[in-house]
């Protein structure tokens, strides 16, 4: 099919200011790429069209500094129905069901205005999912924030997480899992990334890409206003000293609509009425309308004029780049619109016919009979700017070596104080505030194991889900910190029971046009893509957030790793709690005693440094796949992945978790220091409680994993022999204490 070339070139509005350098640049395109936007057209634009470019060549939209890098990764797999390029990557669980999941980040908004930025990132996430045909069974989310004594830091915690709390609970949906940062990095560009979790029938997945000459193009959901207005292309710079008065562009949201629009979406789902569907993100009516016709290889004619508003005086302008909250554009089959109508209706929401199919490849947009935008689709997506930008790798850092690092001089003392940092301290103060057991399948809550685990209704089968990184790993050496991104999550859904199928990435970054910071993002990307591939953790689904820097000072690099894994029998499902006096505490994985980039390194002794831990991937999918035999065996008890804080952290979690005391020791003639052994962070490990210690350390001596026995079950106190002895409620209170203390104080 070829373009159809433009018969009825547009008019200019009232009012509409002429293009300018300055204007262009006020919409984020370079010189050359506003050239190529001249090019592609063969004209000046109208404000509408130079509008739609800005926001579909944005880096939020386009990927154009990060397209070439995602290619590597991994994205098959015989369970993958659908990998990226849609709204949300589907993966197939068994029993005619599937898996639908995203994660993505709402960082700049949330940072503008913490309540509604996290708000409206959690429900654009589920509607990713639902429009996928899926009803959402479960949200997480993973949260970085700047030093607790930076004036905004409180400010914003409360914010964000308020806002989560908030659309999440009147969504219906739990919020059962995640994770929370601070550093000093974040001070100025936190980080919010949301994921959801639903589930659909494999024979009734929705697509975007629009099909059938004539059919009718409906808008239906919430009015549009003026909220949002340029949120893509926001999202795409640095902030600096005027970013507060970006708020504008921070979209507004209702979950009480999103609950209506949901259930609506479902309800239309069950008929036959649908060719193609896409929610509203992102650059909202302008990337939907767009990449429905791309996708389907047709144009568009749409009126305006139609489009329900919420506001008085609105222009094309608005209309196209407003990012309203709750919306959806469907493709409809003939004939099916008042069947449509009477649904959406019913739920009250607003319905309106906007436009129909043609076999143009052209966008034309009218407004009130005037045409205001006429542009060729095909090269909007094919010409849109790719970048192979200039990038230099994170070079290894020299291995620290533990026996000069000092050791502490009250263990008791130095246990405290890990257990209480704002890394490590208990996070109950936020997931108080999400309901986590609203729908009643919450196997695994929040506080009792290292993922959590969604009972699937109908059935024994369970989902595990968990989102996870390490940012000091991934600046210190990318390629490690992804690996080991991966790797942490792949341990987390293992730890449960459940078998790690597939992995939704959020790549947070700064400024992609600095080398080093190119260099993070391709360091990552290798280190994610070697560890998917080694683990069969294909990724299906993500995201990419760059420019998170505030007047030139990047975040850490923050690769995000969501996963999701399934357990065919939720009732053989572990968590982490120990509740019982006489187990065996059985260390499975090599411990070396890797103290480079620890946080004993870093909260102990006020030092950064060092590599970060090596990922031995060969090591972790043969630890991990026993680990996951010996839980279906059911003869594990309780099982804890171990990463940040090392052994001796991962103990007292345990402990508190369920309230029982263990003894331990640190096995004779080991050879690692002491404090290398009880705070290093060697990767690849788990702690096993279990009434068969002696089966189980014999079969994996024939599997070739590391184990042993280091301790028992016990008491009410938390005893490492000549090092440590502390009651559990000492750690517990300090452990619960810190977060509580400090969002409830004045100053």
């Amino acid at each position: 099919m070829t373009i159809a070339a433009e018969k009825n070139p547009p008019v200019k509005l009232p009012n509409e200011p002429t293009i300018t350098p300055q204007v262009v640049a006020e919409h984020g395109l370079a010189p050359d790429e506003y050239e190529r936007l001249l090019k592609i057209m063969g004209r000046t634009p109208t404000m509408v069209e130079l509008g739609i470019f800005s926001a579909m060549w944005s880096e939020h939209c386009s990927y154009k500094s990060s397209k070439v890098w995602l290619k590597k990764l991994p994205t098959k797999a015989p369970w993958v129905i659908q990998g990226p390029g849609e709204n949300a990557g589907v993966i197939d669980i068994g029993d005619g069901q599937a898996a639908v999941f995203k994660m993505e980040s709402h960082n700049h908004p949330s940072y503008i205005e913490p309540y509604q930025g996290a708000a409206t990132g959690v429900g654009g996430i589920m509607r990713d999912v639902f429009t996928m045909g899926a009803r959402p069974v479960a949200n997480l989310n993973a949260l970085r924030f700047g030093d607790p004594s930076h004036p905004k830091t409180r400010h914003l915690v409360s914010g964000v997480v308020a806002g989560i709390g908030g659309y999440g609970n009147c969504m219906g949906i739990p919020t059962v899992g995640g994770e929370t940062n601070f550093h000093a990095a974040y001070n100025g560009n936190i980080l919010v990334n949301a994921m959801t979790v639903g589930i659909a029938p494999t024979d009734k997945i929705f697509y975007a890409a629009a099909a059938g000459l004539g059919n009718p193009m409906v808008y239906v959901g919430s009015k549009t206003g003026r909220d949002g207005i340029h949120g893509a292309t926001m999202s795409s710079t640095e902030f600096n000293e005027d970013s507060e008065s970006k708020r504008p562009t921070v979209q507004v949201g209702d979950p009480f609509v999103e609950k209506l629009l949901l259930e609506a979406c479902l309800e239309l789902m069950a008929t036959d009425a649908i060719i193609a569907i896409q929610d509203m993100g992102a650059a909202g009516l302008t990337s939907s309308s767009f990449e429905m016709a791309a996708k389907g290889g047709l144009g568009l004619e749409m009126a305006l004029d139609k489009v329900p508003m919420r506001e008085e005086g609105m222009n094309p302008y608005e209309l196209m780049l407003s990012e309203s909250q709750e919306r959806m554009l469907i493709v409809l089959k003939p004939g099916r619109e008042e069947l449509a109508r009477k649904i959406f209706e019913k739920w009250e929401l607003d319905f309106a016919v906007v436009g129909h199919l043609t076999d143009t490849e052209r966008m034309v947009l009218s407004w009130h009979g005037d045409i205001v935008a006429n542009i060729p689709i095909p090269p909007l997506v094919t010409e849109a700017p790719m970048y192979e930008r200039p990038w230099k790798l994170t070079e290894l850092p020299a291995t620290l070596d533990a026996a000069k690092v000092p050791a502490p001089k009250d263990w008791n003392a130095s246990l405290i104080a890990l257990m209480s940092c704002p890394d490590l301290a208990s996070k109950a103060w936020i997931w108080h505030q999400y309901d986590h057991l609203i729908l009643g399948n919450t196997a695994v809550r929040p506080q009792d194991g290292d993922a959590a685990v969604v009972r699937i209704a109908g059935g024994h089968k369970g989902l595990a889900m968990t989102s996870d990184c390490t940012p000091r790993y991934v600046q210190a050496h990318p390629e490690t910190g992804g690996r080991q991104a991966v790797a942490e999550a792949w341990r987390n859904i293992t730890a449960t029971g459940a078998r790690p199928l597939a992995v939704t990435d959020n790549m947070n970054f700064g400024n992609p046009q600095k080398p080093e910071i190119m260099g993070q993002f391709a360091g990552a990307v290798m280190g994610i893509a070697e560890a998917c591939k080694a683990l069969d953790f294909p990724v299906v689904s993500g995201n990419v957030s760059l420019y998170n820097e505030t007047e030139g000072r990047p975040i850490l690099p923050t690769p995000t790793i969501g996963a999701v894994g399934v357990i065919a029998d939720i009732g053989k499902t572990v968590g982490s709690r120990l509740t019982k006096a006489g187990l065996r505490i059985v260390l499975v994985g090599e411990t070396k005693g890797w103290l480079g980039q620890s946080l004993y390194l870093r909260e102990a002794c006020k030092r950064e440094e060092g590599a970060p831990p090596p990922v031995d991937l060969a090591a972790e999918r043969r630890n991990g796949d026993f680990v996951r035999a010996q839980i279906d065996a059911r003869r594990v008890a309780a099982c804890h992945d171990l990463s940040d804080g090392g052994l001796l952290v991962g103990l007292a979690e345990m402990c508190i978790a369920g309230g029982t005391g263990m003894e331990v020791a640190q096995p004779a003639g080991n050879g690692v220091p002491s404090h290398a052994f009880f705070y290093g962070e060697d990767q690849g490990r788990y702690l096993i409680a279990t009434g068969v210690a002696d089966e189980i350390v014999a079969e994996a001596r024939k599997a070739g994993v590391p184990a042993v026995v280091i301790g028992h079950s016990g008491g009410t106190s938390l005893v490492v022999k000549d090092l440590v002895s502390l009651k559990l409620d000492d750690i517990k209170a300090a452990h619960e204490g810190w977060l509580p203390a400090y969002m409830n104080a004045t100053e």
